[in-house]
């Protein structure tokens, strides 16, 4: 029974998120859009994640190199090592990084720099004011999370091609021209379009969703440390699902070609 009556709750939750969503994005391009908000947010989400990311870059880099490279040898493919390398990484791994990394720290954050304001009744104070919330807080923390997941998105899709590369000539004595002529080969630039739209949407459904837990914080310092916990939970299975309904459509709008 409480599994049936958590259902209505979710749809009414989602629809919160959703307008929450709307109305965060019908700021940003206002005229009183906060942009000093905006740039100390975008500096703050970059110092947290640019780290983290280049580090896990590297050796994700590797570990796909690795896993392609077992299965080709096995299949006598060794030559098409570039392609599978490369789209791999631009295709599926940067996006995940990004929005892995995305939720764990920039959404926790979120979370919990409003959660402490709601608990603080700053976020009352503000509409007493007649000061919107969402305008103030959420809009340019919203747009500062979508311009980082870009600039993360390319520093991963770079790192992954460039580790893989360095891994497979190196330790696995491939051959630097057939790498890069199956990158080319195989690869479109509608490839890296996809990975920055996806790191795009992941960005906006992480800072939405930490926003949201933010502002509906309650019952002191651990009502924010459960939204906090909340937030990065929602935000990864819905970054998952998304994740599987992008890559099907690409799949079947832009079916791949061999250049």
């Amino acid at each position: 029974m409480q599994i049936l009556e958590r259902v209505p709750k979710s749809f009414v939750t989602f629809g919160r998120v959703l307008v929450l969503a709307v109305d965060a994005l019908r700021y940003i391009p206002h005229k009183r859009f906060p942009w000093k908000e905006f740039v100390r947010q975008a500096w703050f989400i970059t110092s947290v994640s640019m780290v983290p990311t280049l580090l896990v870059a590297v050796p994700f880099g590797v570990i796909v190199s690795v896993q392609v490279g077992s299965i080709s040898q096995q299949v006598g493919a060794t030559s098409f090592m570039g392609a599978a390398n490369g789209l791999g990484v631009i295709r599926q791994g940067a996006p995940i990084v990004v929005a892995l990394l995305l939720a764990g720290a920039v959404g926790s954050a979120i979370c919990a720099d409003l959660g402490a304001r709601k608990i603080r009744d700053e976020i009352d104070a503000l509409e007493t004011m007649g000061l919107s919330a969402v305008q103030r807080l959420v809009a340019p923390r919203l747009a500062a999370t979508l311009l980082v997941a870009v600039l993360l998105c390319g520093m991963v899709s770079f790192t992954g091609v460039v580790t893989g590369y360095v891994f497979n000539v190196l330790v696995q004595s491939g051959t630097p021209g057939s790498y890069v002529a199956t990158f080319a080969a195989f690869a479109q630039p509608a490839d890296l379009i996809l990975a920055e739209l996806k790191s795009v949407i992941f960005g906006g459904i992480v800072a939405v969703v930490a926003s949201y837990k933010g502002l509906t914080a309650s019952g002191g310092p651990k009502g924010v440390a459960n939204a906090v916990n909340a937030a990065v939970v929602l935000s990864v299975v819905l970054l998952f699902a998304v994740n599987v309904i992008i890559t099907q459509l690409y799949a079947v709008l832009f079916p791949q070609r061999i250049a």
